[in-house]
């Protein structure tokens, strides 16, 4: 079998030869051997293929950013102050209690079907959120929502159950999706509806069409009200699924990709090409060992915190992803209100003392560990990616610690039919945690109400922490800083997963292209000012 850098770099020199991104035809090739691409089109790639076109289901970085930036729209927006500012909702006023806020919606915009949207949508895709049969990973952030009632088409009324003295961020992360589509399909069975497939929205971009695990193409919605930002610049963006990093890199290079993820091993390539410009901003997105707690030897948090100090997390973000992310100490990533700047622990000492004390003793310094006869034998999932670097780096580090680690490497489909399954059947999965402003993947990971959801991995849930994420979700600003920390505080103790990096965003960019902003709020908060040049 052939090597899998010897694999990627023949598949590379082919792609480049043939002018071809992985699937992706957007025209017949020029005689320069680039596609001849119709005007206004940017061509982005993805690593994998979109997980859905509903954002009420959806975990998947990417496809979140697309829908809440592109295809949908969201009652409000975030600015780069992270502050909510009018979107949909063109004002709002609360009332004396500040328990109730009263949003005075735009008339005019419209789903992609010619259907109005109005106060009814938004009261029916807050409803859906909190839906238990749905399993949204946003239900934790809508549950400080007691009501929401519709005055009229334009107006909609937000009780919440506590008071609150300020927007909740999860308004301007929940893109809105339509009731008159979705009210007769029963939530239990949203995520295999072909809405999923083909979705119809009310945002800048329409969705045109779907090649499955190829790519996604979206088209400007020329309609799209003036008010709300008018109709996006680019006349379509091709999303095109790419799974290799050699294979980004060459399509950024040939000009036949203008953004991709890249490689950190790559950044530096990339760096020094004139055509091209790196860009590395702050994403919400944390590498995992997320452990089994529902099957021995995990459901033993001795053992989980013993295997998380063994891990040398600088080394790792240094070695494995070349410095482009941040050792993580804890739950919340870095440059939110409620970070912390400590430093990430590697403790071999205490990590041997806690196996120990959990009756996993090695019989000579140096040698495996084993509990009466059965050595402490792991097997790793992971979807894995180039050379494994990652989970090659956590292998040594736990055998170092007398833990024998079995790399086991599956479909992205596969892991997560595996890590989401009411019965859980693995050791230890190596995953990415895509986050968010509002910190509502914590509760989707660990709240008692979403057991058995989308980012349910760890099967961990505690009264005490349902507490401390109920507090902290509907906390006041004031108070939000320590709250947040309380629930990481808590998870540090429990150990459910062992939080390794949060990363930084490596992008590639082609520099004809313009208006490309990028920050906390995502990648692609600018899409709709994205503009390619397309003469040389």
């Amino acid at each position: 079998m052939m090597p899998r850098s010897a694999t990627t770099s023949t598949r590379a020199r082919r792609w480049i030869a043939s002018g071809w991104v992985a699937g992706l035809a957007v025209a017949s090739l020029a005689a320069c051997g680039r596609p001849d691409r119709p005007a206004g089109t940017i061509v982005m790639a993805s690593g994998a293929d979109l997980e859905s076109g509903n954002p009420l289901v959806t975990v998947h970085p990417l496809s979140r950013q697309l829908q809440r930036h592109a295809l949908f729209v969201t009652l409000v927006k975030l600015d780069s102050a992270l502050q909510p500012v009018p979107y949909l909702a063109r004002s709002w006023q609360w009332d004396p209690t500040r328990r109730a806020v009263t949003f005075r919606l735009f008339v005019g915009l419209k789903w992609h079907d010619g259907t109005p949207t109005t106060a009814v949508d938004v009261a029916f895709t807050i409803a859906a959120a909190r839906d238990t049969l749905l399993g949204s990973p946003r239900a934790g952030d809508v549950a400080v929502m007691d009501s929401v009632l519709t005055l009229d088409d334009s107006t909609v009324r937000v009780v919440f159950r506590e008071p609150r003295s300020a927007l909740p961020i999860i308004l301007a992360e929940l893109p809105l999706v339509p009731q008159h589509l979705l009210d007769t399909v029963p939530r239990a069975r949203w995520r295999a509806h072909s809405f999923s497939t083909a979705p119809v929205g009310n945002g800048p971009f329409r969705f045109v069409s779907r090649t499955a695990g190829r790519q996604w193409r979206f088209a400007r919605n020329a309609d799209f009200p003036t008010a709300l930002g008018g109709p996006p610049n680019a006349a379509q963006i091709v999303v095109a699924v790419v799974d290799e990093a050699a294979t980004k890199f060459a399509g950024l290079v040939s000009g036949e990709l203008d953004v991709a993820g890249v490689s950190p091993t790559m950044a530096h390539l990339v760096a020094k090409d004139p055509s091209l410009m790196l860009m590395t901003p702050p994403t919400l997105f944390s590498t995992v060992l997320a452990f089994n707690t529902t099957r021995a030897p995990f459901d033993d948090g001795r053992v989980r915190r013993a295997l998380s100090l063994s891990i040398d997390r600088i080394r790792l973000v240094r070695a494995a992803v070349a410095g482009y992310a941040t050792p993580a100490s804890g739950a919340i990533p870095p440059g939110l209100p409620f970070s912390t700047a400590d430093a990430p622990q590697h403790d071999a000492r205490q990590a041997d003392s806690l196996l120990h004390a959990a009756g996993w003793t090695r019989t000579r310094t140096g040698g495996s560990r084993a509990r009466r006869g059965t050595p402490l034998e792991v097997t790793l999932l992971t979807v894995g990616g180039g050379d494994l670097a990652v989970e090659q780096l956590v292998q040594a580090d736990l055998a170092a610690r007398g833990v024998a680690l079995t790399v086991r490497v599956v479909e992205l489909s596969t892991f997560l039919a595996i890590v989401r399954a009411p019965s859980k059947q693995y050791d230890v999965a190596l995953t990415g945690i895509p986050g968010d402003i509002a910190l509502g993947h914590l509760s989707a990971l660990f709240a008692s109400a979403q057991r058995g959801g989308a980012l349910d991995y760890t099967g961990f849930h505690m009264a005490s922490l349902d507490d401390r994420l109920a507090a902290a979700g509907g906390a006041a600003p004031e108070s939000a800083v320590s709250s947040w920390r309380a629930v990481a505080a808590e998870l540090d103790e429990g150990m459910p997963v062992a939080w390794l990096f949060h990363a930084r965003g490596v992008q590639g960019r082609s520099r004809k292209l313009d208006g490309v902003q990028m920050d906390l709020r995502g990648e692609l908060v600018s899409i709709a000012r994205w503009t390619r040049k397309d003469t040389p």
